[in-house]
């Protein structure tokens, strides 16, 4: 009796502990959230909470629409179908957590197909596929005569940019990734610019804290921070939010079949133009075909295909292991494929649009992770071209 009276009071003095340890931990969760709050690096715990950046994040962002016009649904294929991924490659994009994958081939829909509970209609981060678009719309801006021409400083545009090493900066720098700012690209610490870009609440005071390390012009080195600037530069120029160029500029001429979303920063702020436009697989399609036809679209002329040309040729610049910069040209990547030549645009989770125009074809993939490092490409975009071309 007195051995079962003592453990039940030992039992309940545990669970007392356990409460205080819980008290404990949640103040110190609220302590370090506060101390972040006030050193203005709140984003920090919003990044702690999610982790990871996921496809479906529209959820917790604030979004404008991009709005469709009259739709214009793909032709389907006589070939509708018939081609079907083999064992070995359904499970190898099944592992990468594909939930989409489009083919357009001929102007046609040649091929789809769904996983994971998502299906036409369903929207997916683009993540830096979005990066490719912006660099469309600054070509669209250009002919124009929005922006009078690439090698125009920045500083035309914004006058944070018109002192020190910045006012050197010039837009064609920003769509080659040559600018020499100091901006973080790290997908491995909460303290990188490209984590406060994607969880912070202030993207403009995040561009104009920007540093200049490198003289502008002499080194490609990947970062979020070029595209920002870039919408920073397009909404200067065209008196239009991002969303709305998109939308008038692109998403309606090309009959997109569903609004699209864009990330904000903040309840009407900026547009994360270097992430985060939120569509479905069909609709991403109708960038690449674009590309495709060199920027006619149904006889059409939306993008002046010049542009194009410059968009899809190697930038040349040395890179940061001081090589030239084979394969990106104006915000677009560039590769070769078993004498395919290919253009594609890419996210960090495995989100593609690829252009192989000798093919006439046009692959989109959305999912949750992508392939092994291959060079400066990776495995699953070689296993896509692969598995649909000749």
């Amino acid at each position: 009796m007195i051995f079962s009276k003592f453990s039940y009071f030992h039992r309940i003095f545990e669970k007392i502990i356990l409460l205080k340890k819980i008290r404990w931990i949640i103040s110190l969760l609220l302590l370090v959230y506060v101390c972040l709050w006030f050193s203005g690096n709140s984003y920090i715990a919003k990044a702690l909470v999610y982790a990871t950046a996921d496809i479906d994040d529209y959820h917790i962002f604030d979004n404008r629409k991009i709005k469709a016009g009259f739709p214009q649904p793909w032709p389907i294929s006589y070939s509708y179908n018939q081609l079907q991924l083999s064992q070995s490659q359904y499970n190898y994009f099944k592992e990468l957590g594909t939930i989409a994958i489009v083919v357009i081939k001929n102007d046609s829909l040649l091929f789809e197909s769904y996983y994971d509970g998502y299906d036409t209609n369903s929207y997916s981060g683009s993540f830096s596929v979005a990066k490719s678009v912006v660099g469309m719309l600054t070509g669209i801006a250009l002919q124009e005569g929005k922006i009078k021409n690439i090698d125009e400083p920045v500083s035309h545009y914004l006058p944070m940019f018109s002192k020190g090493e910045k006012s050197k900066i010039t837009i064609r720098h920003l769509l080659t990734m040559s600018s020499g700012l100091n901006f973080t690209e790290s997908y491995i610490t909460p303290f990188a610019n490209s984590t406060e870009a994607y969880y912070g609440t202030n993207l403009k005071a995040l561009i104009k804290g920007l540093k200049v390390t490198k003289p502008p012009g002499t080194q490609f080195r990947y970062k979020s921070g070029d595209t920002q600037i870039l919408q920073m530069i397009l909404e200067k120029a065209t008196g239009m939010r991002l969303s709305e160029y998109f939308s008038q500029k692109l998403w309606i001429p090309l009959g997109a079949e569903q609004d699209a979303l864009w990330s904000l920063d903040h309840t009407g702020g900026v547009e994360k133009a270097y992430c985060c436009i939120n569509s479905n697989a069909r609709d991403f399609a109708r960038l690449g075909n674009l590309v495709l036809h060199k920027g006619t679209w149904k006889t059409h002329q939306l993008l002046d295909s010049n542009f194009i040309e410059q968009m899809v040729t190697p930038n040349m610049i040395t890179d940061i292991n001081g090589e030239a910069c084979s394969y990106y040209g104006l915000h677009w990547w560039i590769t070769k494929h078993k004498n395919h030549q290919v253009y594609y645009a890419r996210g960090i989770l495995g989100q593609y649009i690829i252009v192989v125009p000798d093919e006439q074809l046009v692959i989109v993939r959305l999912g949750t992770d992508r392939g092994a490092k291959m060079g400066n490409h990776f495995e699953d975009t070689f296993r896509l071209i692969e598995s649909f071309s000749n």
